[in-house]
């Protein structure tokens, strides 16, 4: 009898990206809501909510709106919380079955952070794709948020 079971994905993405801020501010900004609402949405949206039950095995939640007041909800459950040196969390949009992982690694450089984000998951390339470009928007804003 054939096996029905699905291979696990491959499909993952990294972006990497050097902030003026130390490790431990820029980690904050990840794990505070009110720091989240700032920036945590890409290109024209906003951060309608932000939620973070900050432990492992805690959850967060943030709604992302466009402009003309529509929705994307995403939420997850932390898995590593290492301050100021790592965080890892699920990632899914409601109404989708597809649950990926987000891994943080805050790396010093000089006066300030080298951010590893890696992305790991993904069912397809467009998936991945489309995420990659969300979180190079979103990491563009963040550097731009009065840290």
């Amino acid at each position: 009898m054939a096996s029905t079971a699905q291979k696990p994905s491959t499909h993952r993405l990294q972006v990497r990206r050097t902030f003026s801020a130390p490790p431990e501010r820029l980690f904050r900004a990840w794990t505070t809501a009110a720091e989240l609402k700032k920036w945590h949405a890409p290109r024209d949206l906003g951060v309608s909510l932000a939620e973070v039950d900050l432990k492992v095995g805690g959850r967060y939640r943030i709604h992302m709106r466009q402009p003309d007041g529509a929705e994307h909800r995403v939420s997850g459950i932390y898995r590593v919380i290492d301050p100021p040196r790592k965080l890892a969390y699920t990632w899914q949009w409601d109404g989708d079955a597809e649950e990926t992982l987000v891994t943080l690694e805050f790396l010093p450089k000089g006066t300030g952070t080298e951010l590893v984000l890696t992305h790991e998951g993904f069912a397809t390339d467009e998936k991945r794709t489309s995420h990659e470009h969300g979180w190079t928007s979103i990491l563009e804003r963040l550097s731009t948020a009065k840290l």
